[in-house]
């Protein structure tokens, strides 16, 4: 990987891991307290799967959160790029929400939900990439590094 590849890819990392600190820091603000109240004016029913699905953001997040984590640890040489490729260290599953689910959802906890599941794509797309083979730089951007380098 060239060093602007790894710049971008530290930059892009470090961005996703604030944006999932800050939605897990909501998350976790409006399930304990604003969401509170909310569920309990849901239907019996109502209220386990809202529980479910505050479980389900929480899941999404951690997973996110971890594979941050281990490719900071890479980016810092704590950890060798081929150990992140272990199934362990990989991006987790993420729990289904349906969307009828979602749309039975009060306004704020459907947000929520929503947005843990489009940063959880997100991530598993740059997990993906993990494993699709490194591309050789053309020829002219290899001479335009050279030049670069030279001077």
């Amino acid at each position: 990987m060239t060093e602007q590849a790894t710049t971008i890819h530290r930059r892009l990392v470090d961005s996703l891991y604030v944006e999932a600190m800050l939605l897990a820091d909501e998350a976790r603000a409006y399930f304990d307290v604003v969401g509170r109240a909310e569920r309990d004016s849901l239907e019996a029913l109502s209220r386990v799967t809202f529980s479910c699905e505050s479980l389900k953001v929480t899941t999404r997040l951690m997973h996110i959160i971890a594979w941050l984590l281990t490719q900071r640890a890479v980016e810092a040489g704590e950890l060798a790029p081929g150990d992140a490729l272990s199934p362990s260290r990989r991006l987790g599953e993420a729990p289904e929400t349906e969307a009828a689910t979602l749309d039975t959802m009060p306004v704020q906890a459907r947000t929520i939900i929503a947005t843990s599941i489009e940063l959880h794509r997100r991530v598993a797309r740059l997990d993906a990439s993990l494993d699709e083979p490194m591309t050789e730089a053309s020829p002219a951007r290899r001479m335009l590094e050279r030049l670069s380098a030279s001077f």
